[in-house]
């Protein structure tokens, strides 16, 4: 596996993966804060692509990543790590809304589980899903970073349309 880090708005970010296939975003804090494992190999060229497209995201210039990625989880994870990404750039949904999208209607808490476990966040889009109530719930690299990521899309939806 390689690794690399990159500098964001939101922190460095731990990207890594192989053969041209993101694996993992890890965040600087929160519960989704990774460190690399000992048998990983540092490598800038080998996630450039991830790179480049996330500083794009960043730069408000990109709506969309064109990335391999390799899911990882359950079946019913990885339904919803698909569904995640069915959500439109600058838009938010609840967990329920997913739970019915992936003919589960009775499964929001799971939803929130496979949401919570998402191992390549902001390429994933799992900061888009809010509480029923409109609220910012739980986020693993932290709610600041979930409402700044919003903030970010929000803001650049209009320009990008």
């Amino acid at each position: 596996m390689y690794y690399c880090y990159i500098e964001t708005p939101i922190g460095e970010l731990l990207l890594a993966g192989e053969a041209g296939t993101l694996s993992m975003i890890g965040f600087p804090n929160g519960t989704m804060r990774r460190d690399p494992e000992p048998d990983w190999i540092y490598n800038e060229q080998a996630l450039s692509v991830v790179s480049g497209q996330l500083q794009e995201y960043f730069a408000g210039t990109r709506k969309d990543f064109d990335l391999s990625l390799s899911l990882s989880g359950t079946e019913f994870q990885i339904s919803v790590l698909e569904a995640l990404q069915d959500i439109p750039y600058g838009q938010t949904t609840s967990y329920g809304a997913i739970a019915k999208q992936i003919g589960r209607p009775k499964a929001v808490r799971a939803v929130g589980a496979a949401n919570g476990r998402n191992p390549i966040p902001i390429v994933v889009p799992c900061h888009r899903v809010i509480g029923s109530s409109g609220d910012l719930t739980g986020f693993g690299g932290g709610l600041d970073t979930k409402e700044a990521l919003l903030r970010l899309e929000a803001e650049n939806s209009s320009s990008l349309l």
